[in-house]
């Protein structure tokens, strides 16, 4: 059977980014796997946490997920605190991870910085949780960005030195899905950096809860440069910002990315502008809608969270207990 596991950090600010680099590939995912959509809401705590902040992004979270087109009752969706096994597994796969493997990776040293002394174990260790999220279930299948790889190759490492140490042939190596274009949009105020839900302005990004007047104003407002649009993909790629503008245009409309430069090629940006402003607004301005909603009865979002987090540990739990029995853990 081929298994999906993948999930986003209820950190606020769904994006673009977050739409077209995972959950609009997620919706095409849940027609030929078995799919589990997790809110990982334990990662979202290596960094300090409003709590209710923290329950109202799960919700907007989930929320986005069913109103992209993810299907609730096809679908397995929760929040990861919920199946307690994400930290029992971790845990024991924690033992099993040498120090030198955690220490390779890029992103701990990318977000500790200089202040790595003072950075929390929760940081250091993601990966592993990570790993323990994929495994509880036996995910064939992993999307990912870029930027997730090498956790993806550390959890594949993982279930490798499990099934040596044990003799046993347990753990799937999950195989990574990394989708091509439109998967990294960049910010709508600088053409070199990747859109993200941290960045102070919120003119650099265009949220999945924006409404198309919204829409139409942060594109109109987007950095661009003096000269007409590119006419290859040559051009497009030494003037970052007119190369992303006309990314996201062709994501959104379904086009690969010559395709949307020859249409443009040579005209003025406000007139390109204008169409793009049109299509984001079509797809992003109704999930919007529907995400307003779905937010407006937390019930029914909590009733999708409580049904899922029910499937999930059901999947969990015998999972785990061999993982115990093969350890040599006494279980009751």
């Amino acid at each position: 059977m081929k298994r999906i596991f993948s999930g986003v950090q209820p950190t606020g600010n769904l994006h673009l980014g977050n739409y077209l680099g995972a959950i609009r590939n997620w919706v095409q995912l849940q027609k030929d796997f078995d799919c589990i959509f997790c809110i990982v809401d334990l990662h979202a705590l290596t960094l300090p946490q409003d709590p209710k902040e923290l329950r109202a992004q799960t919700r907007e979270v989930t929320a986005a997920y069913i109103a992209a087109g993810i299907d609730p009752e096809h679908c397995v969706i929760f929040n990861q605190s919920t199946v307690p096994g994400h930290a029992e597994l971790a845990w024991l796969l924690g033992c099993l991870t040498p120090l030198g493997w955690l220490n390779r990776m890029t992103q701990f040293k990318e977000k500790a910085g200089k202040h790595r002394e003072e950075a929390g174990l929760g940081l250091y260790s993601y990966p592993v949780l990570m790993a323990a999220d994929i495994l509880l279930y036996k995910a064939t299948h992993v999307p990912v960005g870029e930027d997730q790889k090498q956790h993806l190759e550390l959890a594949r490492d993982i279930a490798g030195a499990f099934n040596r140490r044990y003799g046993v042939e347990f753990f799937p190596l999950p195989e990574p899905q990394i989708f091509g274009a439109g998967t990294r949009v960049m910010s709508l105020r600088d053409g070199t950096k990747k859109m993200s839900k941290s960045d102070i302005s919120d003119y650099s990004r265009l949220n999945m809860t924006d409404d198309a007047e919204t829409i139409a104003l942060k594109i109109k407002k987007a950095k661009t440069d003096p000269q007409p649009l590119p006419a290859t993909e040559k051009e497009a790629e030494a003037r970052p910002e007119a190369d992303n503008l006309l990314g996201i245009y062709a994501s959104l409309a379904g086009l690969d990315k010559p395709a949307a430069i020859a249409r443009f090629a040579g005209k003025n940006f406000s007139a390109f502008k204008d169409e793009l402003a049109g299509v984001a607004g079509d797809v992003l301005g109704k999930i919007g809608a529907e995400m307003k909603r779905l937010l407006a009865d937390p019930g029914y979002i909590d009733g999708v969270l409580h049904r899922g987090a029910a499937r999930a540990n059901a999947i969990a739990s015998p999972i785990l207990g061999e993982i115990f029995d093969i350890m040599g853990l006494l279980r009751p």
